[in-house]
């Protein structure tokens, strides 16, 4: 059992989870994840380490509410305990001091962008921040990328926030005025990764982003996180997350990602109808008392 030390929402969908888990937080390296199984029967999905304590024991993650079990662990609260949590997993960002680095972050993307924001500018590079999001309400972590960045540049796709647009005018533009850029990373949805790489491309400016299909074990067993890389297959779990932009073929990543897409929306539409029934159960929060907390 992982108890849940802190939860908390930073924004609409999106919470914030402190968990202790003291070996994990002791081997944590920018760029990893963790597979959390929220309760005995549940399935596995992949979370990035938002940032680790090695003295507290504790790591932190952000969680959207998208499918059944992201809107279930986001139904926990402080003091309720996740069953598992295995980690850190993946191959951690290359981190060097590279010159100019400008980190894209796309609505939760921001926040498993932040742990190599940080580290990028630990080691002396120049660091250019660009966050985007819907609207207001789902920017995150501006202030962190604020602390961290020599540049913070915000968009908002309708205009309810800082600068309307999205977040590739913004990298376009400082393309286009001639800056030095000797690295871009972006995180966040598909289609954003996919724009990003298909303007850098066009510059030559080398680009990496960090992946996340459907996994299931992550550790390169199952197969299930297949990625087509310069025309090659590779594991997200074991190869990745990271993976030069410009050599994924994105087009193949969004058809898997998209192989069970009717099977999670009927999942989570059974799950809210269960909720909302008068007798319902939260079977699924699992209880801590006497649980070895952070024992993996």
């Amino acid at each position: 059992m992982f108890k849940i030390i802190k939860a908390e929402f930073i924004a609409p969908g999106i919470k914030r989870f402190v968990l202790e888990a003291p070996r994990i937080a002791r081997k944590q390296k920018p760029g990893q994840f963790v597979i959390l199984r929220i309760y005995e029967e549940g399935e596995r999905i992949p979370v990035t380490i938002e940032s680790s304590d090695p003295a507290r024991g504790t790591i932190s993650i952000v969680v959207q509410s998208v499918g059944k079990t992201t809107q279930m662990l986001n139904s926990f609260n402080s003091g309720d305990c996740i069953s598992d949590v295995v980690g850190p997993l993946g191959k951690p960002s290359e981190i060097e001091k590279f010159g100019t680095v400008v980190v894209v972050g796309g609505g939760v993307g921001t926040a498993m962008a932040y742990p190599s924001a940080v580290a990028f500018k630990k080691i002396g590079n120049r660091v250019i921040s660009i966050v985007g999001a819907r609207n207001k309400e789902l920017i995150i972590f501006e202030q962190e990328m604020r602390a961290v960045s020599d540049e913070l540049l915000i968009t908002t796709d309708d205009g309810s926030y800082a600068k309307k647009g999205f977040v590739t005018d913004e990298l376009r533009q400082l393309i286009e005025s001639g800056r030095q850029i000797d690295l871009v990373l972006a995180v966040g949805p598909i289609v954003m990764m996919k724009a990003v790489a298909e303007l850098t491309r066009k510059y030559n400016i080398h680009t990496v982003v960090s992946l996340n299909p459907i996994m299931i074990d992550g550790t390169g067993m199952c197969g299930g996180c297949r990625v087509l890389i310069d025309g090659k297959s590779q594991f997200a779990c074991v190869d990745g997350p990271e993976f030069d932009a410009h050599k994924v073929n994105f087009e193949v990543l969004v058809q898997r990602n998209a192989m069970y897409r009717e099977q999670e929306q009927r999942s989570l539409a059974e799950y809210q109808r269960s909720k909302a029934a008068p007798s319902s159960v939260n079977a699924e929060h699992e209880a801590c008392a006497g649980a070895p907390g952070g024992t993996r």
